[in-house]
């Protein structure tokens, strides 16, 4: 029987070679880094080229503006960085928290009294003034004399007025602890965008590392789907094949290639979603820079990670936030019915300029109780809905509580089971990997089949994304429980 090597010869390293064909970086299950690994250098910043334009009223007209011009690798370091800076909701959140900073100022300085200045220059010419112009001319006329008196008056008028309300009912002190519990709502909301961004960009990133993967998996399987159908046509020409086997291998061939172009459409997504997430400039685009890699190993047993995601998650302490918030709401909507007492003080200075006696001045200090003891009810009501506000507050304090257990929990056992399917795909991988080797030995010896050879290529395709899908797991539940206990993304 004519060996087939006699014809083909191909070396066994170079087909292990092309078998394998990957460039991914998978760690050889190095799982325990978090506490002996020692700290990466640091990262080098983002290229500024990367962030948009200071003018966030600027929109593209013209298609050369929305053009990508370069694809950046970025790490995700880097990604994290350029979200923390740029994200559009974390800007938004921000600059809440400073509009709150100001409402808590302006709700302060009820504590102080008010000053103010009113000053008036009036010239008055009216009809009584005039009849009795008149009537006294009439009175100087029978004695020969006259007046040119005239009528009209100028006054200059400086009222100088000091308030101060002494006693709210409780109204202003609610006031401003009202406006400093919504500022440490808002800054809550700033904690809390901030951590979530941060899981959303990692997610992200993973998604673009998957997708490159895939890109890559995709081209090597091409690369072995192109070298069956050679060997195929080679057999055939050699009387030990026939046409079956090379449509089979030609058929295997138009599969991997729609499947990479496939995987590279979802490469463009997976990037266009990275800049979106970041608010990049828009003629950009970024590719992943970091190894495909699992993170570290995570120390703490799950009831005390659910425990120390109880007192550090943002969304618990927003909660009361709001129930404080609605009580002093309470208590402003009652202080309406009860008594305000204030003091103040009114210095002036008046001057009329057509009587030439100069300026005189006043001065009144008083006090003033003012107690709008009926309203219809309106107080009152305002004050119960309030503390209906309170009683929700408190509700959606419990749901967010076992909301973020259930969190930790989901995102603890994802991180198990994907750390037990890295070890089973790395496995599954090697041994693809022989058994492909060994179906295209006996293929070319000619006691194999091309149907074995292409079932293999099959197998290997297939290990290999379970290990890539079982590593990224293992990333995103890492990051997810991360952030579920409020702690620090990679």
């Amino acid at each position: 029987m004519l060996k087939l090597h006699h014809l083909l010869p191909v070396r066994l390293t170079s087909l292990m070679a092309a078998s394998i064909g990957l460039t991914i970086n998978f760690s050889q299950m190095e799982m325990a880094v978090a506490r002996s690994q020692p700290s990466p250098p640091p990262t080098p910043p983002a290229p500024e080229n990367l962030n948009p334009s200071d003018n966030r009223l600027d929109l593209p007209t013209k298609p050369e503006q929305v053009q990508v011009e370069q694809i950046q690798p970025i790490t995700l370091q880097q990604a994290l960085d350029l979200a923390q800076r740029n994200n559009r909701q974390l800007q938004n959140a921000i600059l809440t928290r400073d509009r709150s900073r100001a409402a808590v100022r302006e709700a302060t300085a009820a504590e102080y009294p008010t000053l103010g200045l009113q000053s008036s220059l009036t010239r008055t010419d009216s009809a009584s003034s005039e009849l009795s112009r008149r009537s006294q001319s009439g009175q100087l006329s029978q004695f020969g004399l006259t007046s040119d008196r005239s009528s009209a008056t100028t006054s200059f008028d400086n009222t100088l007025e000091l308030n101060y309300d002494v006693f709210t009912s409780g109204r202003r002190s609610a006031n401003i602890r009202a406006a400093r519990e919504q500022l440490r709502f808002d800054e809550l909301e700033v904690e809390r965008l901030s951590r979530q961004t941060r899981l959303d960009v990692s997610d992200a990133y993973y998604n673009l590392q998957q997708a490159d993967a895939q890109v890559e998996i995709a081209e090597a399987a091409v690369r072995e789907a192109d070298r069956s159908v050679r060997d195929a046509q080679l057999l055939e020409q050699a009387g030990l094949g026939t046409k079956f086997d090379i449509l089979q291998a030609q058929v295997q061939l138009a599969q991997a290639n729609q499947d990479l172009t496939n995987a590279r459409s979802q490469q463009r997504i997976a990037r266009r979603q990275l800049v979106q997430l970041l608010s990049l400039a828009n003629t950009v685009e970024v590719a992943a820079a970091d190894p495909i890699q699992p993170l570290g190993t995570w120390s703490l047993p799950l009831e005390q990670s659910i425990v120390l995601a109880f007192s550090n998650r943002a969304e618990l302490q927003q909660q009361l936030a709001r129930r404080n918030i609605s009580e002093q709401q309470r208590r402003i909507a009652l202080a309406a019915v009860r008594p305000q007492v204030s003091v103040f003080a009114n210095y002036e200075l008046l001057d009329v300029l057509d009587d030439n006696l100069g300026f005189a001045d006043g001065l009144s200090i008083g006090a003033r109780l003012r107690w709008d003891f009926f309203d219809g009810g309106a107080a009152r009501s305002r004050a119960r809905q309030e503390e209906i506000n309170r009683s929700i507050a408190e509700t959606d304090f419990a749901d967010s509580r076992d909301r973020i257990r259930f969190q930790v929990e989901q995102a603890y056992f994802n991180l198990n089971s994907s750390q037990q399917n890295i070890q089973t795909a790395t496995a599954a991988v090697q041994q693809a990997e022989e058994s492909l080797r060994l179906a295209r030995l006996r293929f070319n010896e000619g006691v194999g089949t091309q149907t074995d050879v292409i079932n293999e290529q099959t197998a290997l395709t297939r290990a290999r994304v379970n290990r890539l899908q079982a590593i990224l797991d293992y990333n995103r539940a890492f990051s997810a429980l991360q952030r579920a206990v409020s702690n620090s993304q990679p």
